[in-house]
């Protein structure tokens, strides 16, 4: 990496929509990064730009060609994700791609194998990671206070409006889209973060509560290479708090519930997530004896309201500094995001075949 230590790297963002307009707040937020470009081929993008004072480029060759940035952030559509990532492969840029990494599995490894030879860095945007949370969560677990893993429960229960359907995003509740491949990769990896990765995946899908041509529930069984059992039970037509943006109180958007989404068991202990509650038989490991709870503490979130007061986007994007100047690795690469994406994949498959999946 050629951007020094003591200066600002120098990061463009390619695609100024919904995603990019939140890359774009935290570049500007960051410190140690300043806002090279926006690539885009929109007037309201370029609009944008002249008012930021920043260049703009109606595509990333035209860019490339005339002022190459220290890292690019990828937010366009996620069709565009393989040849993008492989563009700025060639041009030696380190990358922020966001997820999935890209459409299909060949593609990902592909795209991760190109990187991997040319030495690029590319950083994937499943921002939970960067969650203190997580960290915390993944901490404890890989610290030994569970013992040997043995059971997963997870849940991704919430309620979308029925506006969510409609007018201009109507192809919400079309093939092509569904509960599955909109929101099922973030639990995914979660999953894979603290408890590692999924050998094979069975599933059930029903689309019984809208009639839409793709479902809206799905039931989930998940083994781990580990040996781990693994149950997920995924819904966006469940009036319920037991899902991500509600428990972990990261997303003001929504509503905070001191609750739970996942738990994991071993053999000496069991975790709740993010509520980050600990129970243990303490040194007699016997249904018998008393089982006693702690609570892990966070600094960043509020004692009182439970609310984070760190935001991963953010994290992520400090940490997609350090990567830029060559300080640390990419917490998760395109390598480990093509298996995260596989593991989704092959839920979708399963729930279409009714047949246990196995990930090679």
């Amino acid at each position: 990496m050629t951007a020094d230590n003591d200066k600002s790297v120098r990061i463009a963002v390619a695609g100024a929509g919904l995603i990019g307009q939140e890359h774009i707040k935290r570049v500007l937020a960051t410190p140690g990064a300043r806002l090279a470009a926006i690539v885009d081929p929109a007037p309201k993008a370029k609009e944008q730009a002249n008012s930021l004072q920043v260049a703009w480029y109606p595509d990333l060759e035209v860019m490339l060609a005339t002022d190459k940035p220290d890292g690019v952030v990828v937010g366009l559509p996620n069709p565009l994700h393989f040849q993008t990532g492989m563009q700025l492969v060639r041009h030696g840029v380190t990358m922020l791609m966001e997820k999935p990494v890209c459409d299909s599995v060949a593609e990902a490894i592909r795209f991760a194998d190109a990187a991997e030879q040319a030495n690029i860095p590319v950083l994937v945007g499943h921002h939970r990671r960067h969650s203190p949370l997580t960290q915390r969560a993944k901490a404890i677990i890989d610290s030994g206070r569970l013992g040997r893993i043995t059971a997963v429960q997870g849940f991704c229960w919430f309620l979308k409006p029925r506006d969510y359907f409609e007018g201009k995003t109507a192809w919400r509740g079309q093939p092509g889209a569904g509960v599955l491949l909109l929101n099922l990769i973030h639990v995914i990896d979660d999953l894979r973060n603290l408890c590692g990765d999924i050998e094979s995946v069975q599933a059930a899908a029903s689309n019984a509560a809208r009639g839409f041509p793709v479902e809206d529930t799905v039931g989930i069984i998940l083994r781990y290479r580990n040996g781990a059992i693994g149950t997920l039970a995924i819904s966006d037509a469940a009036a319920a708090p037991w899902n991500w943006e509600m428990t972990a109180g990261e997303n003001r958007a929504f509503p905070r519930t001191d609750e739970a989404c996942y738990f994991i068991a071993g053999m000496e202990g069991s975790l709740s997530v993010p509520r980050l509650e600990l129970w243990s038989h303490g040194t007699d490991l016997s249904w018998w004896s008393p089982l006693r709870s702690e609570r892990a503490a966070v600094p960043e979130q509020d004692p009182f309201t439970l609310q984070s007061t760190s935001d991963p986007l953010s994290n992520q994007m400090q940490h997609f500094c350090e990567v830029i100047r060559g300080t640390t690795k990419p917490l998760l690469d395109a390598r480990g995001a093509a298996r995260t994406l596989a593991a989704t994949l092959a839920v979708k498959e399963a729930a279409a075949t009714g047949q246990v999946v196995t990930l090679s």
